[in-house]
């Protein structure tokens, strides 16, 4: 299985809440580079404090892909491991996973309903994100699928070799559903880790046409955003394939410090990824323009983006989205460089005049020396 341009990003996963973030276990990173004189020549930079390559590692922890150069190989090591016997090297997974489903059909959500489900989702994230909960484990995503799917889905999992598993799992679907009178329908079962993590291919079919944005969100959205959610993907006249997903984040990711790595939100409880697909590519700009709408009225309050604040924390790099260099879609005045990179952007401009001088790796949403 490849990780390629995720470690990069920063990567983030079901066990980060547990053991932090990808690139928090990233020792060190091969890289083809190429200099002034366009000679092309692979690197090795570890995180070695002594490592004079040392700001390309370090470039490489959230810095975004096709940025530096061409990564060929990566090496991981959790900090704390001691020893040279790979099997110790890394967090080891649980034998088995407490899996389980609350599934509610557009055709029984009112308004009230849906924003009673976001509202305690995002509440219950706030107040149990915080390194060492009981629920360090429980890993989840709430998918606010839109009319045209039928579904809203909230779909979670534990370590099922917990003593408490169970009751962990209750009161956190407890905690979701409680005061939402729309019918749901909530499913368990424990599988073994490597059969559950492997269980679900995502294939979106026919509809392989795509528009996504992201957020970082430091506590739940407000009534006002949530009304927005619900109308946009409410509306019976819509046929893509939207969800607005809401990601678990936090715990063991918020104990590193914002410029440990190049990827500085360490206090969210939450990660956005708003998508839509669709299949025609005649339709582009309908579908474009929908989901612009949507992310648009979600952040109306700070000019349409995530801006850095009490409730936000900008966005994923790994969700690259070029509207954020657009005044007409990023009205706020801050930069997209600053809503993904926040105050360790100049120092990710000083590796790419140092490791890429010529601007050899360059894209729409490049660093820049």
């Amino acid at each position: 299985m490849g990780v390629g341009g995720h470690v990069q990003g920063g990567g983030y996963g079901a066990m980060c809440r547990q053991h932090g973030s990808v690139v928090d276990h990233l020792y060190a990173v091969e890289v083809v580079v190429v200099d002034a004189g366009g000679t092309a020549r692979a690197v090795v930079a570890t995180s070695d404090p002594g490592d004079p390559n040392r700001e390309l590692w370090w470039a490489h922890t959230g810095g975004g892909g096709g940025n530096f150069g061409v990564v060929t190989r990566y090496w991981f090591r959790t900090p704390a491991a001691t020893g040279t016997d790979p099997a110790g090297l890394l967090p080891k997974p649980p034998a088995t996973l407490l899996k389980a489903t609350v599934v509610w059909k557009w055709a029984d959500l009112t308004a009230d309903s849906f924003a009673a489900v976001v509202r305690n989702h995002g509440a219950w994230h706030t107040a149990n994100s915080a390194d060492g909960s009981p629920w360090a484990s429980l890993h989840s995503v709430l998918i606010l699928g839109n009319a045209a799917l039928g579904t809203v889905t909230l779909s979670a999992q534990i370590d099922g070799t917990l003593p408490d598993a169970a009751a962990l799992m209750t009161s956190y679907l407890d905690a979701v559903t409680t005061g939402v009178a729309a019918a749901s329908t909530r499913t368990t079962a424990t599988s073994p880790w490597l059969k559950a993590t492997l269980k679900d291919p995502y294939d979106t079919g026919a509809f392989n046409r795509t528009k996504s944005k992201g957020a970082y969100l430091r506590r739940g959205w407000n009534d006002t955003q949530i009304s927005a959610l619900y109308r946009r993907l409410s509306d019976p006249g819509y046929d893509g394939h939207a969800s607005v997903l809401l990601y678990s984040y936090g715990g063991k990711a918020n104990t590193v410090a914002p410029d440990a790595t190049a990827m500085p939100q360490r206090d969210s409880v939450l990660k956005a990824n708003f998508t839509t697909y669709w299949p025609d590519p005649s339709q582009d700009d309908r579908h474009v323009g929908w989901m612009r709408g949507l992310y648009q009225e979600v952040y109306a309050a700070t000019g349409g983006v995530p801006v850095p604040n009490a409730a936000n924390d900008g966005s994923y790099i790994n969700y690259p989205d070029v509207d954020l260099t657009d005044p007409q879609w990023n009205a706020s005045g801050v930069p997209w460089q600053t809503l993904y990179y926040k105050d360790n952007y100049p120092r990710l401009q000083r590796v790419k005049a140092a490791w890429d001088p010529g601007n050899v790796f360059h894209h729409a949403l490049s660093v820049t020396a």
